[in-house]
């Protein structure tokens, strides 16, 4: 008998082990095993308490004598809402499969394509092209990076208030979840291995001047097609002639003519 109740004893234990494994595992990979949030998504009552949130964030990066000035207080609005509504945008353009953000890598340096686009790198730049549509007086762009050369290399986009540079910045995030923004302050990140990318902002930024009118479909870099991760301008000959680079003259085409042509899908 008692051989028996320590047999069910542990059977119990076990599984009562697994369900908290699998409640774990929720927890952790559910927030980012999600498909692009719909359109509607940036509507819903908690985005929009974040949108406020990132406002203020933004806000607070100013010197003391701008943060009430009406001016600065639109363009904070302005950023943290296009920010919101181009995170949702780009995820879904890039479609991503029910899969953590990790995993959609791996279907886009596949060796048949399986994914075109959604690498961390290709957020950046989209993001970054997005919040250049408009010229901005308090605030700056850039491009951060987190473990630069490792595996577990990231990239993001930063604002910093005009004058002011990294990492006196707000970072935001539109690829860990998928195409829900996540947004960093300055102290948030601090024990992580963050660094400024000036190359890659000097880059984005003469691609996309403040006020550009490039469609949201534009990519600044194309697969070559000579190796899995080997990119090319987009705008130069063997970029146009790419199978990504036809691709992507195609996409921006038919958005333009499906939004009469609006450059954006939001």
């Amino acid at each position: 008998m008692a051989r028996i109740l320590s047999t069910n004893l542990e059977s119990d234990i076990t599984s009562a082990l697994a369900t908290l494994s699998l409640a774990f595992a929720a927890a952790v990979l559910l927030p980012s095993c999600q498909r692009a949030p719909l359109p509607q998504y940036v509507t819903t009552a908690p985005v929009v308490a974040q949108r406020t949130e990132l406002t203020d964030d933004l806000l607070a990066l100013l010197p003391a004598e701008q943060r009430n000035l009406p001016a600065a207080q639109k363009e904070a609005a302005w950023l943290a809402d296009t920010a919101q509504k181009a995170a949702a945008s780009i995820a879904r353009l890039n479609n991503p499969l029910l899969w953590p953000a990790w995993m959609n890598n791996r279907l886009v340096n596949a060796p048949f394509n399986i994914r075109e686009r959604g690498l961390c790198w290709h957020y950046q730049h989209d993001m970054y092209r997005e919040l250049r549509r408009r010229k901005l007086q308090y605030f700056t762009l850039g491009c951060n990076v987190r473990d630069r050369g490792e595996g577990s290399e990231h990239n993001c986009v930063y604002i910093c208030a005009a004058g002011s540079s990294w990492p006196q910045a707000v970072t935001l995030d539109a690829w860990r979840r998928n195409g829900r923004l996540s947004t960093y302050t300055q102290d948030e990140l601090a024990d992580e291995n963050w660094e400024d990318r000036p190359s890659t902002t000097s880059l984005l930024s003469w691609i996309y001047p403040e006020e550009h009118t490039y469609p949201v479909e534009h990519w600044a870099l194309v697969k070559s097609g000579k190796k899995w991760n080997d990119y090319v301008p987009s705008w130069v000959e063997n970029g146009r002639n790419t199978r990504q680079g036809k691709i992507m003259y195609s996409n921006m085409y038919n958005g333009l003519k499906q939004r009469n042509g609006k450059p954006t899908d939001y």
